[in-house]
């Protein structure tokens, strides 16, 4: 019924699956539930495309998508701004369900994103794990802000709720840790991650969790995809500053974290911070360049399979 140069898009919401297929126009809306999963699953199977995208929705994508790899069907999950920006650049401004899953596909075909390993159960538990953490931090902060000028009667519900989302945390941070020691592949790679100074236990979760390409790409690649490469931004005679912008924000902000602590412990990270402030660049721009010397670095020990070693003195003082 298909061929290969036919390409799919789903738009996921919580109540329907609209499929478009790029090539004839056809589309297909099912339930999102186990019986409209199932007759979408088998629709693209008859389809025979040779690549089905969708949107990252928040989780809501992932029974679609679990059903789709076991059927062997090519499935990529993707950024939704990579797709409102293509919508913007090819003139598609309108927006519903039907559309959008056009959109996708008309996506899917003219920039066929490379397909890449999907998270199996035990990596998509430690994601949900890390996901969770980072909401009850969130929370944290916000409570502890509304305590300050909070009233009496409010100000006692407000600290009992911080309480709670203090053994909350304390309990999150159990299962990570339990999740780590629950994989051999996991352990190792937290055990090389942390023999390097600066990164924590919290770290090397966000990092195993969050980023299982690394030890797997080169360095530019494991750059981009943080966000942690600077971008030209030049037209004609201009030269604008280079600067980083997109990638994985909650990989960035846990390796921006780390990288504080390893510019005052670690010394190659260290040194390197203090000759880039020494040649004049800006303290900011110096630390987004260690946050790519430490990220290269790990990405090394864990392809490498090597801990991190250093013949320099341990640091214990802070950096000046």
């Amino acid at each position: 019924m298909g061929t290969q140069s036919n390409y799919a898009g789903i738009d996921v919401s919580q109540a329907t699956l609209d499929i478009a297929e790029h090539t004839t126009g056809r589309q297909w809306s099912f339930s999102n539930d186990d019986t409209g999963i199932t007759a979408a699953v088998a629709a693209l199977l008859d389809l025979k495309p040779a690549l089905v995208v969708l949107e990252a929705t928040g989780g809501i994508e992932v029974p679609v998508v679990t059903e789709m790899v076991a059927a062997k069907l090519p499935v990529v999950v993707v950024n939704p701004r990579q797709i409102r920006d293509f919508a913007r650049a090819t003139g598609r401004l309108a927006k519903t369900d039907a559309l959008d899953a056009q959109v996708i596909a008309h996506f899917a075909a003219a920039v066929q994103p490379e397909l890449r390993p999907l998270p199996n159960a035990q990596e998509q538990e430690l994601s949900a794990v890390l996901a969770r953490r980072r909401q009850l931090q969130e929370m944290l902060t916000m409570e502890k802000n509304r305590v300050r000028v909070a009233r009496r009667p409010v100000r006692d519900r407000i600290e009992t709720h911080v309480e709670w989302l203090n053994k909350e945390l304390a309990s999150t941070k159990h299962d990570l840790e339990h999740c780590v020691r629950e994989s051999p592949v996991w352990r190792e790679k937290d055990d090389l991650l942390r023999s390097c100074k600066g990164i924590g236990p919290a770290t090397s979760c966000v990092l195993i969790g969050d980023l299982p390409e690394l030890g797997g790409l080169n360095r530019k690649q494991i750059s981009a995809l943080v966000g942690v490469a600077p971008l030209n931004r030049d037209s004609g005679t201009l030269r604008g500053k280079r600067t980083i912008w997109g990638g994985r924000a909650h990989v960035r902000t846990a390796l921006y974290m780390a990288t504080l602590a390893a510019i005052r412990y670690n010394f190659p990270i260290r040194s390197f911070y203090q000759r880039l402030v020494a040649a004049g660049k800006p303290k900011k721009v110096a630390i987004v360049a260690c946050m790519r010397k430490l990220l290269t670095t790990l990405n090394v020990m864990l392809r490498n399979h090597v801990r991190w070693t250093c013949p320099i003195p341990q640091i214990t003082g802070p950096c000046s």
